[in-house]
């Protein structure tokens, strides 16, 4: 797009232009007009130096080729919505990147990983004769032969002429270093110097990346894979993988993104501070995973993007358009940062594939860098409701890929449709499983019209083996929610309500009572959580005390009635048993 089609509000409240000139030059890094900071840059933090790259990063990375290119390809939001999909497409023409930053000083020889060193000036100068020292020249060429080896032939000579006489290794040249170092293949480092200011260490970095060996031990932890079991470990290994990968913002992709994410994981558990960051041609996103060296089972995981808001999203419209925090306001473009929640793998969890949610949603600034918080862009109910309905009647325009393997654009014939509705089912199973009894009987009432109406049967039929796909899809989420209500029982709640041990055993009876004849389409996780929660409040010991070890004379009515509901539960927990033994015996 030309530059200046955004706007934003103006101090004087009007709505004022946005292009890669003015963009974050009320913020905390300004630019000059030659790519250079205002003022000298000295971070000492891992956070300042956040900070400073994001604005870094977005400005070169993300606004740069929004302005430059008319058919820059925005975001979607649910593209930044865990499960994450995989890439419909590389534009290689974008920027790529991957980078590392430590909160230490560089120890060569014992780092995990390879890298070209870049050495700060000063610290050379501290130990020989002060600044004018004849070393620091030699430090300076030094640095920018180790750059410009590393840069393709064609960025060599300009490389040589602007930065020949610069200390390339300080951060106030790092924004107009960008284009060359986006030019490079592999990493970016950054560490502390002898001061305790950060400085760019490195260059050329490979993160060292065991990916077989990382699947089968985290398979192997959560108990989804045994030494030597070859069955087990196809059934269960895209699971594995998949969960793995979204731990760190990734569905499973490409090298660069796989390696900066298990790098991420090996920093972590040797207890480094350090930050992450990767931007993919494929999803024009950059993704940050910070290490605090605290207690945390894994590495914050943050996403920032260029993304288009929904029209139909009128309050959050309305909510961004009075802030004045459009990067593009005709377009309804944002830039919109997502924190993530890691959650650890529970097998007895009817959403045990639920390894990421969405913690928080800001939308940055495009002049000031200031955030606004509050806002549900990503995660919207009723905008799911809407595109859900729009797939069953035909009228959703857009691209999904199908099954890993298949890109599928448009929803006009019923084809297309049955595989928009297999991947909507896929992409927000978790969610459908959580969300209000009020919204999924919106999804069933649409659902159901669509997949059960007379008018459909002969064009499912010619679709049958699609068709049951679809159907298998909406009776796991069916039986799903049963079982994650059974989950909520177990530990006496219910639809929001505390409940006694009476009230529990009676629904859950009543519960597994009615989900036994629906599991005629049969899902063992499911089967293995319902007995796995009935045995959880069979073995309860305050029950076991209280009422069932108990002769009947010494209990109430009440108690009474417990003990029977007792004596139900534990004859359907056995009906599911055999259920699960006949359906692997016939497996």
């Amino acid at each position: 797009m030309p530059e200046g089609n955004g706007e934003t509000l103006s101090a004087s409240g009007q709505h004022m232009k946005i292009t890669l000139k003015n963009a974050f030059s009320k913020g905390e890094f300004v630019y000059r007009e030659d790519s250079l900071l205002s003022e000298p840059v000295e971070l000492t933090s891992l956070a300042a130096l956040k900070r400073f790259l994001d604005v870094v990063h977005v400005k070169q990375c993300l606004l740069r080729p929004f302005f430059e290119h008319a058919d820059y390809p925005l975001v979607e939001s649910r593209e930044l919505l865990p499960s994450f999909e995989a890439d419909l497409w590389e534009y290689k023409h974008l920027p790529g990147f991957s980078m590392v930053a430590f909160e230490r000083p560089l120890n060569y020889f014992q780092e995990v990983f390879q890298f070209d060193i870049l050495h700060p000036v000063l610290d050379t100068a501290s130990v020989a004769e002060g600044a004018s020292c004849p070393l620091e020249s030699q430090v300076i060429a030094r640095n920018v032969q180790a750059m410009q080896t590393r840069l393709p032939k064609t960025f060599q000579e300009s490389f040589r002429q602007r930065f020949g006489r610069f200390d390339t290794s300080v951060l106030d040249y790092y924004p107009a270093l960008m284009p060359f170092l986006l030019a490079m293949d592999r990493a970016q480092v950054f560490a502390l110097d002898s001061f305790g200011h950060f400085h760019l260490g490195g260059v050329f970095a490979s993160f060292p990346s065991d990916l077989d060996s990382e699947i089968k031990r985290f398979g192997m932890r959560i108990g989804k894979f045994d030494v030597g079991d070859n069955d087990m470990y196809e059934r269960n290994r895209l699971f594995v993988y998949q969960y793995l990968m979204e731990l760190y913002g990734f569905p499973i992709v490409s090298e660069r993104r796989t390696s900066s994410a298990l790098f991420a994981r090996r920093l972590h558990k040797m207890g480094e501070r350090f930050l992450v960051r990767v931007l993919g041609q494929s999803d024009r996103t950059i993704t940050t995973m910070i290490g605090e060296g605290d207690s945390r089972p894994y590495p914050r995981v943050e996403k920032l993007a260029l993304v288009r808001v929904d029209a139909d999203q009128e309050e959050a419209l309305r909510t961004i358009d009075e802030a004045g925090y459009f990067l593009d306001r005709e377009r309804r473009v944002v830039i919109l940062r997502v924190t993530y929640r890691q959650h650890k793998f529970n097998p007895d969890n009817v959403r045990q594939d639920r390894a990421l949610s969405v913690e928080s949603q800001e939308v940055i600034h495009p002049v000031t860098g200031q955030v606004l918080g509050d806002l549900n862009i990503i995660k919207d109910a009723s905008n799911m409701f809407l595109r859900l309905n729009d797939i069953t009647r035909g009228e959703y325009t857009g691209r999904i890929i199908f099954k890993r393997n298949e890109i599928v654009e448009n929803t006009d014939t019923d084809e297309k449709r049955l595989k928009f509705l297999y991947a909507w089912l896929s992409k927000h199973q978790r969610r459908i499983i959580g969300y209000s009894d009020e919204f999924f009987a919106n999804v069933i009432k649409v659902l159901d019209n669509y997949l059960l109406s007379p008018e459909n049967y002969e064009a499912f039929g010619h679709l049958h083996e699609l068709y049951q796909e679809v159907w298998a899809k909406y009776s796991y989420i069916q039986q799903a929610r049963k079982v994650r209500y059974l989950e909520d029982i177990q530990d006496r709640e219910y639809r929001g309500e505390r409940i006694g041990y009476r009230r529990m055993l009676a629904e859950a009876v009543q519960l597994l009572h009615g989900l036994k004849f629906e599991i005629v389409s049969y899902f063992d996780t499911l089967v293995s959580s319902v007995i796995a929660i009935g045995e959880n409040m069979l073995n309860d010991r305050y029950l076991l005390r209280t009422y069932i070890e108990k002769r009947d004379d010494e209990l109430t009515p009440g108690g009474l009635e417990i003990k029977r509901n007792y004596g139900k539960l534990v004859s359907l927990v056995d009906e599911f048993r055999a259920i699960q033994r006949t359906r692997k015996t016939a497996a």
